[in-house]
C-alpha cells in the first residue's frame, strides 16, 4: 500500500524530457480512475518479482500472500494519492484521458504541516510505546499500530472538515463584497500551510482581478486594506502567439486564474511572455517580488516565432530550459 501510495508520483519521469512535457503529463494518468488499477498493478508485480526471487534463494513465508487482496489494498493506495491530491489547490484529473478537465478541493496547503504532524504521530507513538512495553517485559500485541493509525485518520477527516466548513465560509464572505464597485464574476479561496481561519482570496471581475485576505474574523474580507488589484492586460498579436505555444496550450488548460505578461527583450531582438496562475500568486509574495510558483515562460522572436519556452524564470542568461 505504501509504494503503491507513492507511485503516481512516477510521472515526474516525465521531466526527463524538458519541463514543459514535465508540466504536461504531471498528475495525469496515473493520478486517474482509470490509470489506479493500472498502478496497482505494476506495484504488485515488482512485489511479486521480488517475492519470487526470494523464493529462489530458499526464502519460506509463514504464510501464503494472498494476491487477490493485495492488489485490491494497492488499488486503495493509489485512489488515496489521488484524494489528498484533490484536497490542494493544484488539482488532479481523475477522468483523464476521457475528460481533461482539472478537479481540485482547495482546502488544504500542498504540503500540510497539521496533516504532516498527525501522520508522524500515528506512526511513532505506537513504536515508541512498543519499545516501552518490551522494556517492561509486557506481551507484544498481535497489532500494536492499530490505535495510532485509527488516531491519525481521525485526525485527517477532522482537519478535511474543519477546513471545508472555513473554505465555504471565505468563499461566502468573497462573494458578499463588492470590489471598485465592481460585483464578481468568481471568487476563489485558497489555503494557506498553517491556519484553517486564513486564506488567500483571488476574485474575477469584468476589468480586473482582485488579490485579497479572507478570514474568519469579524470583519472577513480584508481588515488591513491588503487588497492588491491586477488589471486585465490587453490582448495583443504577441500574448496570441504565446498562447498558441506548447507551454501556452498546457498551461491555459491547468490554470484556473490565467495572467499574462508582455516584455520586450532588449535591444528589441522579440518578446517575453511570462504566464501566472494567480492562486499561487499570494499578496506576501508580491510585497516581497518573490517569483510566482509555477510560472512559465513563453520567448518570441520579432515574427511571433517561438525561440524558447520553459516553466519557471530564465537563468542569468536570459534562457531556460524547454
Amino acid at each position: 500500500m505504501v509504494l503503491a501510495a507513492e507511485a503516481p508520483d512516477l510521472d515526474v519521469l516525465y521531466y526527463f524530457g524538458g519541463t514543459v512535457t514535465g508540466f504536461q503529463h504531471h498528475r495525469g494518468f496515473t493520478h486517474s480512475f482509470l490509470g489506479a488499477p493500472l498502478v496497482a498493478a505494476a506495484v504488485l508485480s515488482g512485489v511479486y518479482a521480488g517475492y519470487r526471487l526470494l523464493q529462489l534463494r530458499g526464502w519460506r513465508p509463514r504464510f501464503a500472500p494472498r494476491w487477490g487482496w493485495l492488489f485490491l489494498y494497492a488499488l486503495l493506495g493509489a485512489l488515496s494519492h489521488i484524494l489528498l491530491d484533490f484536497t490542494n489547490n493544484y488539482g488532479v484529473r481523475p477522468f483523464a484521458p476521457f475528460n481533461p478537465r482539472w478537479y481540485s478541493w482547495d482546502i488544504v496547503f500542498i504540503v500540510d504541516p497539521l496533516i504532516l504532524v498527525v501522520l508522524f504521530l500515528g506512526l511513532v507513538v505506537p513504536a515508541l510505546l512498543g519499545l516501552i512495553t518490551e522494556e517492561v517485559g509486557a506481551g507484544r500485541k498481535q497489532f500494536r499500530g492499530r490505535g495510532g493509525a485509527i488516531f491519525a485518520l481521525v485526525c485527517l477527516v477532522l482537519v478535511f472538515v474543519v477546513r471545508d466548513f472555513q473554505h465555504r465560509r471565505a468563499v461566502n464572505a468573497l462573494n458578499a463584497v463588492l470590489y471598485n464597485e465592481e460585483v464578481p464574476i468568481r471568487v476563489s479561496a485558497f489555503p494557506k500551510p498553517l491556519s484553517p481561519f486564513s486564506w488567500n482570496g483571488v476574485v474575477e471581475t469584468r476589468n480586473f482581478f482582485v488579490l485579497v485576505p479572507v478570514d474568519s474574523g469579524p470583519v472577513p474580507v480584508d481588515p488591513q486594506d491588503q487588497a492588491i488589484i491586477r488589471y486585465k492586460p490587453e490582448e495583443t498579436p504577441v500574448t496570441l502567439a504565446a498562447k498558441r505555444s506548447h507551454l501556452g496550450r498546457v498551461f491555459l488548460d491547468w490554470a484556473e486564474y490565467p495572467f499574462v505578461e508582455t516584455e520586450t527583450l532588449p535591444a528589441q531582438t522579440g518578446y517575453r511572455v511570462r504566464f501566472q496562475d494567480l492562486r499561487f500568486t499570494s499578496m506576501e509574495g508580491m510585497t516581497r517580488r518573490r517569483s510566482t510558483p509555477l510560472s512559465g515562460t513563453v520567448e518570441l522572436n520579432r515574427a511571433l516565432g517561438v525561440e524558447d519556452q520553459f516553466m519557471g524564470q530564465p537563468d542569468n542568461g536570459g534562457a531556460g530550459r524547454r
